[in-house]
């Protein structure tokens, strides 16, 4: 069977390097409760039975990478008991645990692509390492198969047979669907739009790096956590409210205008995930749907930020209704210019996770998500915040060999400075928009130094040019 074409990426990546764990999606779910260990191992069989892609592996057919399906075995769920060790012990081994599971390789034609362990850490305390190979799998799918172990966890420890319903269709299905309608037409009406999009956009983001950045690009990451406020986040929404932009559109603009003070490029290029599941049949299936998408977005002519919503707000559902074309299939068609040294088209993400699952509860046992970083860089900043019950929380991951922490730390204090100055007056003007804080600009403004004849942008860039260079500090 065909390999969809964002599988077949992945698959030629593994070809490049061997064992690489770039791709593996390792989660902790921390069980707290009596738990019924035989249940567990049933729940999980019926869902590698019911999710054949669970069940493949990846091999070549006459020079062509195939998916090959295996036939549906039992699955058995290795037990480590760490119960007895003092806490201290227990707790470092439990992390040394943790971290070798999700860096663990694996093997694409041999398989398992899924990966289950169980840490049990007391009587009633128990941790299970999930990891997964983001080729069979993506950040939907383990919410997918999260909710579908606690519905056959309940319903077998009742006596009760699965309550699930034979899922209509199988990912290799997809794969075939995507393989016989992407091509024709359709590929080129897809292409058309993309071609005409990203047209002479400057493919490289230069941003001020702490670093000189490597002559090959390499994935070394670090992250620091990104929060706002409740009332900053209220404040997000009802602006959105007015303007009819979402949450996601609101904060994409504010980094959007970030990225352009900190770059002073009004031409960017931004990359989002984007689920890719607009078919119902794909909605409850396990598999590797999601796609990246390009958003492009202009900042000339110093826009208010209210302009900056609507441009937002129009390339993103524009991009939404295109969201087909797969980013590896664009990147073959468009080809940029290619170097080692940085990732094609955009080196800068952002994410709004919507992905709920945080917390369940099973009978006698309540069961919370962790998703256990994989220190990875793929770009070299990555930004992904969530909502919570106060506010709103994320993370910036970025690449150590091109930020350092201080300048990291930096962009995140002016990303919350900058919202909460763009809510206080979404009229203003880009250039007028402040984003230093008091203790960086030592409380002053260009209306300080009328003589200069310097925008409170220029401004600003100086300050922070100067705040930058060990030999002006």
């Amino acid at each position: 069977l065909p390999l969809s074409f964002a599988q077949q990426r992945l698959w030629f990546l593994d070809q490049l390097e061997p064992g690489s764990t770039f791709y593996n999606i390792p989660s902790a779910i921390k069980l707290t409760g009596v738990l019924d260990v035989d249940a567990m191992e049933r729940a999980l069989t019926e869902i590698v039975r019911r999710h054949e892609v669970l069940r493949t592996t990846f091999s070549q057919v006459n020079g062509e990478p195939q998916q090959i399906i295996s036939p549906a075995e039992s699955f058995r769920l290795p037990v480590i008991d760490l119960s007895d060790m003092p806490d201290e012990e227990r707790l470092a081994e439990m992390r040394r645990l943790t971290s070798e599971e999700a860096v663990r390789p694996f093997d694409l034609l041999r398989g398992p692509l899924l990966r289950v362990t169980l840490l049990r850490t007391g009587p009633e305390e128990h941790t299970t390492l999930l990891t997964q190979h983001h080729i069979v799998s993506d950040g939907w799918s383990t919410g997918i198969l999260i909710r579908e172990v606690a519905a056959l966890y309940t319903a077998y420890r009742a006596g009760r047979p699965s309550p699930l319903e034979e899922l209509p269709i199988q990912y290799a299905d997809f794969a075939h669907w995507q393989r016989q309608w992407l091509q024709g037409d359709a590929l080129e009406r897809l292409l058309s739009y993309w071609r005409r999009q990203l047209a002479g956009a400057s493919t490289v983001l230069e941003l001020p790096v702490a670093k000189p950045r490597p002559a090959v690009q390499t994935f070394r990451a670090a992250t620091q956590r990104v929060e706002l406020s409740r009332e900053v986040t209220e404040g997000l929404k009802a602006l959105g409210r007015q303007t009819g932009v979402t949450l996601f559109m609101s904060l994409l603009a504010a980094f959007d205008v970030l990225l352009y003070r900190y770059s002073g490029q009004t031409d960017l290029l931004i990359g989002t995930p984007i689920a890719n599941r607009n078919r119902l049949e794909t909605e409850a299936l396990i598999g590797f749907f999601i796609n990246t998408l390009v958003l492009r977005i202009d900042l000339s002519g110093d826009p208010t930020f209210i302009e900056v919503l609507q441009r937002v707000r129009e390339v993103s559902l524009e991009a939404y209704a295109h969201q087909e074309m797969p980013f590896e299939k664009l990147v073959e068609e468009l080809q940029p210019d290619r170097s080692q040294n940085h990732s094609p088209l955009f080196q800068v993400m952002f994410v709004l996770q919507n992905i709920e699952i945080d917390a369940l509860e099973l009978p006698g046992l309540s069961l919370s998500v962790d998703q256990e970083e994989n220190w990875t860089a793929k770009f070299d900043l990555l930004l992904t915040m969530w909502e919570m019950n106060d506010g709103m929380g994320g993370f910036l991951k970025y690449n150590t060999d091109v930020f350092d922490d201080t300048t990291i730390a930096n962009i995140v204090e002016h990303f919350q400075i900058l919202i909460e100055n763009l809510l206080a007056d979404p009229q203003q003007h880009l250039s007028d928009s402040s984003f230093l804080s008091e203790d960086e600009t030592m409380g002053l403004t260009s209306a300080d130094f009328p003589e200069s004849g310097l925008s409170q942008k220029d401004f600003e860039s100086l300050i922070l040019q100067l705040n930058s260079s060990s030999n002006l500090k």
